[in-house]
């Protein structure tokens, strides 16, 4: 399995609206700046995080991102849905059928192959760890590791490049 850029981006920025007080909005063109991102595939991805409720967007020269919820009640697989899609990351094509040895009517073919089981299983786990993991847990646990004067510096350039 292997996400694309975008949801590492989509992550990077619904932890740094998270930690935004609730009335700042972030432009595209500021989160982008900011992790060093190309704004034009960065914004596709914050309109699919808009698409899904999210963030809520709002126009014109104040406007940008910020959180439709609290970061308590957002999760990272929320976030991964929201840019990947929901489909599962594993796509059996029974390929076991193929076996020119075997019946193609054979009862071994009646139940879900082992291996696409396993796949399934291992599909949801990583899937239950995101669904229990939120932004607020990301910003608690960042709080812990983060330098304050890292995070201070980080709130001064956004204070200095959110047009207000």
């Amino acid at each position: 399995m292997n996400l694309g850029n975008q949801v590492e981006w989509a992550l990077h920025c619904m932890t740094v609206l998270a930690g935004m007080p609730e009335e700042v909005q972030v432009p595209a063109k500021v989160l982008a700046e900011f992790h060093g991102v190309p704004k034009e595939y960065l914004s596709k991805s914050l309109q699919l995080l808009s698409n899904e409720g999210l963030v809520i967007t709002s126009l014109g020269p104040k406007g940008g991102y910020r959180l439709a919820k609290s970061p308590e009640q957002i999760s990272l697989l929320e976030i991964v849905e929201a840019v990947e899609g929901k489909k599962k990351t594993f796509n059996c094509q029974e390929i076991r059928r193929n076996n020119p040895c075997s019946s193609k009517k054979s009862k071994s073919f009646s139940s879900v192959c082992s291996i696409a089981a396993v796949m399934y299983q291992a599909d949801e786990a990583w899937r239950t760890i995101l669904r229990k993991t939120t932004l607020a847990d990301i910003l608690t646990d960042l709080q812990k590791k983060l330098d304050p004067d890292d995070v201070a510096k980080n709130m001064k350039w956004f204070e200095d490049n959110i047009k207000t």
